[in-house]
C-alpha cells in the first residue's frame, strides 16, 4: 500500500502558528471541529467538499479530505478556510476514489501547523488508516508520554495521533478489534470518521458527548457532525450514532458495534447554546427553536422596562427572538455584523486596537438612538467584546443599555473540544455579577438560570443534580468522566473512568 499522495505538503508548507485577535475575539466561545464521511459515492471528495462548506462554523483554522481509490489514499489538508482550496476543479481532481472522509478544524490541542490538519494518517501493516475527530482526550497527553516512552515517533502535537498509535500497536487480527481496543483506552469526548482501504468507521463516545450523524445519499451512507451538511448535499437524515457506538461500512453493509457498557448520555450543552448552526438538528431538537425557548426562558427570568430587543449577532439571535415574541417588545437589529472582516488584522497602535471591534461589528443608530435596549448573547466569557459593543451602544445613542446572556454563567474549564480559558480567565469565576455588569458598563446584567436552561430544554423541574441530562460542566463543575491529565489541578468527579467500568 502507498502513502496518500498529500498535495498540500508540497503546495502548502508549515508556516507557524497562526495569531488571533485574542482581545477582539475573547468573548466567544472558540469552535470545536467538524467531521464528514462518504461510502461508496462516485464524486466522494466533492460531496465530502460541499459537507465540510456546511460544517465550516465548527472550525476555520484548517481542513482535509482524504480519500481511496481501490488502489492508494489521495490526501489534501490546508490551513485556511474550506473554500479556499476545495472549490477549486484541480484539487476535488487530485481526490479520486469513492469513499472519503473530511475534518474542519478549530485547535483545542496543538498549534495551528500543517501537521495537525486532519484527516491524519498513517500506514498501518494491513494498510492505510486515516482518521478525523471532533473532541478532545482528557488522557490524551498522558497516553502520548507512555506511547514515546514505548518507541512511538509522532508526527504531530494534537491527541488524535494517539489514536492513530494506539490501532498500530494493538495485536488484534482484525481492525475492527483494533479499533475498539483503542477507544477503550481513551478518556474523554470524541466523534471520530475513519477510513481504511476497505471500510468508512464512524464512532462516538461513550456519553454521547460530541455529536454523530448518520444520513443516506441515494443509497449510500454519510457520517457527519451535524443535520446541516446533510441538508447542504441533498441527503437524508436516517438517525443519530449512539453514544458508544461503532459504526462500520463496507462492500457487505452497515455493522454496528457497542463494546462498551451503557450510561446516561450526557451530550454537550453547548451544541445547543452556541456550536451547531440553528438550522442543525441536534439530539433530536431543533437548534434554532431550542435557542428561542433559552431567549423566553431569559424574559421570564428578567425582564427590566426596554423599549427594544437587540440581539449580539450572529449566535444571539435565535435567543433575542424568543426574549422578543415573549415579552411582546420589538425585536431590532441594532448591531449589523460584517460578515466579510478577515480572521486576522494588522493593528499597529493602541488607538487602531480600539477600533477593531468595529469592524465586525457596526451600531445601526435609527433603531437605538434615544431608545432602553437589551442585548441579548448567547455567552460570556471574558467580557472584553461584551464592553465594547455596550460602549459601541451608548455612543449610538441608547438611553440605556441592558445585558442579557441566554445561558448560565461560565464558572469553568471545558476538556472536551471547547477552547476556554482557565478559571482564572472567565470572567464569571472570578468576579460577583455587580462586577461584571461594572466591567462592561451595562444599566443591568443577567444570565440565564441553570434551572431555566433545563426548563427550556424541556424539563419543567430543572437540572437533576443526581442525573443530569447534558454535559454542563462549565456551569456547574461536575465533569462528566475523568480528568487524567488535569487531575492535579481540578478535582476528580465523582464517576468511575469508563475505562475501568469496561475492563
Amino acid at each position: 500500500m502507498q502513502s496518500p499522495s498529500d498535495h498540500a505538503e508540497q503546495l502548502g508548507p508549515d508556516s507557524g502558528p497562526i495569531e488571533l485577535q485574542d482581545d477582539l475575539e475573547g468573548d466567544t466561545l472558540r469552535e470545536e471541529c467538524g467531521v464528514f464521511g462518504i461510502f461508496g459515492h462516485p464524486e466522494a471528495a466533492a460531496i465530502t467538499a460541499l459537507g465540510l462548506h456546511a460544517l465550516q462554523h465548527r472550525g476555520q483554522e484548517a481542513c482535509g479530505i482524504v480519500t481511496f481509490d481501490g488502489s492508494r489514499f489521495h490526501s489534501e489538508r490546508r490551513l485556511g478556510l474550506v473554500g479556499d482550496t476545495f472549490s477549486r476543479r484541480e484539487v476535488i481532481e487530485r481526490l479520486p476514489g469513492t469513499v472519503a472522509v473530511g475534518h474542519v478544524r478549530y485547535s483545542t490541542t496543538g498549534a495551528t501547523i500543517l501537521r495537525n490538519v486532519q484527516p491524519l494518517f498513517a500506514e498501518l501493516n494491513a494498510g492505510g488508516f486515516a482518521v478525523g475527530h471532533n473532541g478532545n482526550l482528557t488522557n490524551g497527553l498522558s497516553l502520548r508520554r507512555e506511547l514515546v516512552r514505548n518507541g512511538a515517533m509522532m508526527q504531530s502535537t494534537t491527541d488524535t495521533e494517539v489514536i492513530l498509535h494506539l490501532v498500530a500497536q494493538s495485536k488484534r487480527s482484525h481492525f475492527v478489534d483494533r479499533f475498539i481496543e483503542a477507544l477503550r483506552a481513551i478518556e474523554g469526548a470524541y466523534s471520530l470518521v475513519a477510513l481504511t482501504n476497505k471500510k468508512l468507521v464512524g464512532a462516538r463516545d461513550p456519553l454521547g458527548i460530541r455529536p454523530l450523524v448518520l444520513g443516506d445519499l441515494d443509497g449510500r451512507p454519510i457520517l457527519t457532525s451535524e443535520t446541516c451538511a446533510l441538508d447542504m448535499i441533498g441527503a437524508k437524515y436516517v438517525r443519530d450514532i449512539e453514544p458508544g457506538e461503532i459504526i462500520v461500512f463496507d462492500e457487505e453493509g452497515a455493522h454496528t458495534h457497542k463494546p462498551f457498557p451503557p450510561k446516561p448520555p450526557r451530550p454537550c450543552i453547548f451544541e445547543y447554546i452556541y456550536f451547531s448552526r440553528p438550522d442543525s438538528i441536534v439530539g433530536g431538537r431543533s437548534v434554532y427553536e431550542v435557542r428561542k425557548a433559552f431567549g423566553a426562558q431569559l424574559a421570564r427570568e428578567s425582564h427590566p422596562d426596554i423599549d427594544v430587543v437587540v440581539p449580539v449577532p450572529d449566535s444571539g439571535v435565535p435567543a433575542a427572538v424568543g426574549y422578543s415574541q415573549y415579552s411582546g417588545v420589538p425585536f431590532e437589529l441594532g448591531i449589523i455584523r460584517n460578515h466579510y472582516v478577515g480572521r486576522t488584522f494588522i493593528q499597529p497602535t493602541q488607538s487602531v486596537r480600539e477600533l477593531g471591534v468595529r469592524m465586525k461589528h457596526s451600531a445601526n443608530r435609527a433603531a437605538i438612538e434615544g431608545k432602553r435596549i437589551i442585548l441579548i448573547d448567547d455567552s460570556l466569557v471574558r467580557g472584553t467584546t461584551s464592553k465594547k459593543i455596550v460602549r459601541m451602544m451608548r455612543d449610538a445613542g441608547a438611553r440605556e443599555v441592558h445585558f442579557r446572556l441566554a445561558s448560565p454563567p461560565i464558572l469553568y474549564p471545558d476538556y472536551y473540544g471547547i477552547d476556554l480559558p482557565d478559571r482564572g480567565g472567565l470572567l464569571a469565576a472570578t468576579h460577583t455579577l455587580e462586577e461584571m455588569r461594572e466591567i462592561i458598563g451595562a444599566d443591568s446584567l443577567a444570565f440565564l438560570s441553570i434551572d431555566g436552561m433545563y426548563r427550556a430544554m424541556g424539563y419543567p423541574g430543572g437540572r437533576d443534580p443526581a442525573n443530569p441530562k447534558f454535559a454542563d460542566h462549565c456551569f456547574t463543575g461536575a465533569y462528566p468522566t475523568h480528568l487524567t491529565d488535569h487531575s492535579e489541578t481540578e478535582p476528580q468527579p465523582r464517576q468511575l473512568s469508563l475505562l475501568a467500568e469496561a475492563s
